[in-house]
């Protein structure tokens, strides 16, 4: 069906069922401690779609997406996240390898000097172009890396200049990430909104140095609790980093707690929305719901808890149970 069908939705389905079943296999596997096989055929299917027909880029670009972490775990019964994250990225990497020819010549087919223009070929273009990008930095091939500096430094458009940084700091080479962020960061200081993906980009990143990296970038001059949006884009973008966030030390959930209860002086209903990640606890193992459960609890006999009202009020009980 993914490489056969005439339905371009029905061709992006069959190909998240088939990388689902994939990654259950892995995820079993890890959580097992077995060595991990790629399945040939998604390997087999992704070159299909690779060395096929490109009538509809931008439907090609989501079938070559594979599902988010957070999709699978929606799918599984219990949330392993480092079970979840080390499959996703075994598989990501094994297509990036095995298909490396692929994915450059589909980046340098999809290169254009043309100006920019918000059409919907240049889109589906410019999002294709960024997912075989996305593919070969997962395994920080050299060509790759020259490609995502000179696409940075080009400075064509928003869109490829914040893929190019996001890519680049979500990669090990922080002797590229760094001089990045900086030039970034200086030449978009005036934009509220360019600024608040800039904190976003830093702390979505899979490496575990993030909660570190959250706590000094809260003492930025740039940031502050009295703003909803850059309170979101920082605090709000690493609670949605599952694999740092669900740290196994629980400091991830203490960081949002600290936040929780200091911003339920400010801006309680912010306070409230932020919380979210929290109250998800029932789907993660015994170790992670403990902290979790643990941390709800401090908030809950916080002082601050007072402007909860309504909220604490109805669904503070359901949250704990």
């Amino acid at each position: 069906m993914l490489t056969h069908d005439s339905d371009g939705f029905n061709r992006w389905d069959a190909g998240q069922r088939l990388a689902l079943l994939a990654l259950d296999d892995l995820i079993a596997a890890h959580r097992n401690g077995v060595e991990k096989v790629m399945d040939s055929r998604v390997v087999d299917a992704f070159k299909a779609l690779l060395n096929g027909p490109m009538d509809d880029k931008a439907v090609l670009a989501e079938m070559l997406t594979l599902p988010s972490e957070a999709y699978i775990a929606e799918q599984q019964p219990i949330v392993d996240v480092d079970a979840i994250h080390a499959a996703r990225e075994f598989v990501r990497q094994s297509l990036a390898m095995a298909l490396r020819d692929e994915f450059l010549a589909i980046y340098e087919a999809n290169r254009s000097d043309e100006a920019y223009a918000p059409t919907p070929e240049q889109i589906a273009q410019r999002s294709l172009k960024n997912v075989a990008l996305a593919y070969l930095m997962s395994i920080e091939d050299e060509q790759g890396l020259a490609l995502c500096e000179a696409q940075f430094v080009a400075d064509h458009n928003m869109t490829d200049v914040r893929q190019a940084l996001t890519l680049l700091v979500h990669s090990d080479r922080d002797d590229l990430a760094s001089p990045a962020l900086k030039a970034f960061g200086e030449k978009w200081a005036h934009d509220p909104l360019v600024m608040d993906q800039w904190f976003t980009v830093q702390v979505s990143r899979p490496q575990p140095d993030v909660l570190e990296r959250v706590k000094y970038l809260m003492q930025h001059p740039a940031f502050s609790l009295k703003n909803p949006n850059r309170v979101r884009a920082l605090v709000g973008a690493f609670a949605q980093n599952r694999v740092n966030f669900h740290r196994l030390d629980g400091q991830g959930y203490q960081l949002l707690a600290d936040v929780v209860i200091e911003l339920n002086r400010l801006n309680p209903e912010i306070a409230a929305r932020l919380i979210t990640p929290l109250t998800r606890w029932q789907r993660f193992d015994e170790t992670r719901q403990a902290l979790m459960r643990s941390e709800l609890e401090r908030i809950k006999s916080s002082r601050s808890l007072q402007m909860f009202t309504r909220w604490s009020r109805r669904h503070w009980h359901k949250v704990l149970l």
